[in-house]
């Protein structure tokens, strides 16, 4: 194609991403930002054989339109569909599956020196990353190794100053007086033997090009600075870049999202933001962390209140656990909020920096379970698996709102250990959840309905689907239902009455059914010498793809109607 017909390239591009995604939602601002520079990219770059990789992979979708998924591109993220994400088994164009951040430059550096390894150094390696997403560990990991290597790579710093929300930290100021000295007296990089190449308009396309061209033939790790506008194209999207990060159904004129229903029930992500700011006002040494995600987390809320007390350490989830133990130690109550697919890049903090030194840090874990469109890289259905064998741990999951309050109310009360709180995404079930707090005693179960023959043992708000489909059964009188609340400690207690009272014990939770409350309740009856029937529902052992939760549920056999098939007790007894 002729250079002069590109920029109507990137305005149809541009206008197909606003068209699709103004009627299903999707990540938006990240992908209109980078229209030109896709297309730079793939007009430059011999794409599949140079290697692409986009870090986090949210922005994505200009580079999937290109690859031949323009036709695909109205099932994005839906079940069945293509994945939100680049996806090795999508596409060759997609060189590494991405979906948490920071990890571009380690995989291209890998596929770099395996290049060199086989004598095909002629080929480019790119990774495009974020402003955000490099100052993360992972990526200076990276790049203090890059710097002493016979590679060929380009990373490209795509810089518009926004993670989900804003960037934060001292290379965020670094970056700024880069782009106001339009990258003279650059230092940081070339010293780490990574040559500097910037400042340009990531909305130019010839400079954009002209730089690729340049740069495709220059051999060793090089970095270009390239600016951007999260959200270009559409005026909204550009004013209003965090709201338009991910933005649900919208007027793909005006850019105005349609309303949201005022009579549906608070999201769990408010009422955990709500409650924790309500207990910052009588509390004043309540804390909270979060990395890159104050309103994602519903933090914003004490934020707002406290800004002092909040602290958003940008995409470092390392750092904000072992961080939140620093202020533990001096006395305060911090309330470190990560995301469950977060957490997983933080786990040996909690065991080395937390948990070993028995250190009171309450990890709030925020989307727990099934997340739904953004698909396996963001399902928190592991935590409860990769938690458990932790010792000095107690780890809650509360099945309503009302139950969330509480466990939050009861954490800040001076608990002496590491504190576990987990919830899902999406709304809650009850209107009136802004109750009068009541503390929970830790370790306890609670009983939620009389039966005479099995046992029903779930955790978190599954126990929603549970009951549903306890009434769907001929015989529901035959079923007990029992809140296990605690994955850590178990109310051993309350198990021994049940183990020794009921015919057949099930176990439901929407985790990983290896590793989690199945496993649990299994260790019990096996250190117990109890032999009686024991059913683990759970999430299945593989990975699961993108779709809504809904559909998820019943691909994964966790609706009502599938849970209460396999409560029919001939089913069970035929399978144990």
């Amino acid at each position: 194609m002729p250079k002069e017909e590109l920029p109507f390239l990137a305005r149809e591009v541009r206008e197909f991403i606003i068209d699709v995604v103004s009627g299903k939602g999707g990540h938006l601002g990240a992908s209109l930002g980078v229209v030109e520079l896709t297309i730079a990219l793939h007009y430059v770059f011999n794409t599949p054989d140079d290697k692409l990789i986009w870090d986090v992979g949210h922005q994505a979708y200009a580079h999937k339109i290109l690859t031949n998924r323009k036709e695909q591109f109205h099932t994005n993220r839906e079940l069945g569909g293509i994945s939100g994400f680049p996806k090795i088994d999508e596409s060759p164009y997609d060189t590494f599956g991405t979906g948490h951040s920071s990890t571009s430059i380690s995989a291209i550096l890998g596929m770099a020196m395996a290049s060199t390894l086989q004598g095909n150094s002629h080929r480019n390696h790119i990774a495009v990353i974020g402003d955000a997403s490099i100052v993360s560990g992972m990526a200076f990991e990276a790049m203090n190794h890059a710097g002493t290597t016979p590679t060929n790579i380009l990373i490209i710093l795509n810089d518009n100053a926004m993670g989900i929300d804003p960037s934060v930290g001292a290379l965020k100021n670094y970056f700024a007086k880069m782009k106001s000295e339009k990258g003279k007296n650059e230092t940081f990089f070339n010293n780490l033997n990574i040559k500097y190449k910037g400042v340009i308009d990531g909305h130019n396309l010839t400079e954009l090009i002209n730089s690729f061209e340049l740069l495709k033939n220059e051999p060793g790790v090089k970095l270009l600075h390239v600016i951007t506008t999260k959200g270009k194209g559409l005026e909204k999207a550009e004013k209003e870049q965090i709201t338009y990060h991910a933005p649900r159904k919208f007027d793909k004129i005006t850019g105005e999202q349609f309303s949201e229903d005022s009579s549906l029930p608070a999201k769990y992500q408010d009422i955990f933001g709500l409650t924790l700011n309500e207990l910052a006002q009588e509390n004043n040494k309540i804390v909270a962390i979060t990395p890159a995600m104050p309103s994602g987390s519903s933090l914003t809320f004490m934020q707002r209140a406290f800004p002092e007390r909040v602290f958003d350490v940008g995409i470092a989830e390392q750092h904000a656990v072992t961080f939140s133990a620093g202020l533990a130690l001096e006395g305060f109550i911090p309330f470190c909020v990560i995301y469950s697919t977060f957490l997983q890049r933080a786990y040996d903090q909690i065991i080395h920096d937390v948990a070993l030194q028995n250190i009171p840090v309450i990890i709030c874990i925020d989307r727990a379970g099934l997340v739904g469109e953004d698909g396996a890289t963001h399902h928190g259905v592991f935590d409860m698996a990769f938690l458990r064998p932790i010792p000095n741990l107690v780890i809650a999951s509360p099945r309503n709102a009302s139950e969330l309050r509480n466990l939050l109310y009861t954490a800040q009360l001076g608990v002496n250990f590491p504190f576990v709180i987990r919830y899902p995404r999406g709304r809650c079930s009850e209107m009136d959840w802004q109750r009068p707090f009541q503390k929970i005693e830790i370790g306890t179960a609670e009983q939620l309905k009389e039966g005479s023959k099995y046992a029903i043992l779930s955790i978190g708000t599954i126990s929603q689907n549970v009951t549903k489909a306890i009434r769907l059964l001929k015989n529901p009188e035959d079923y007990a239902h029992f809140d296990i609340r605690f994955l850590k400690p178990l109310d051993e207690s309350l198990l021994h009455t049940i183990f020794a009272t009921y015919k057949i014990i099930f176990t439901i939770e929407e985790g990983s059914e290896k590793g989690g409350l199945g496993s649990a309740i299994a260790e019990f009856a096996s250190k117990n010498n109890y032999s009686k029937p024991l059913k683990i529902i759970g999430i299945p052992d593989k990975f699961i793809s993108h779709g809504s939760v809904d559909e998820l549920q019943k691909m994964t056999a966790l609706d009502d109607k599938s849970i209460s098939e396999m409560l029919k007790t001939e089913n069970v007894i035929k399978n144990i």
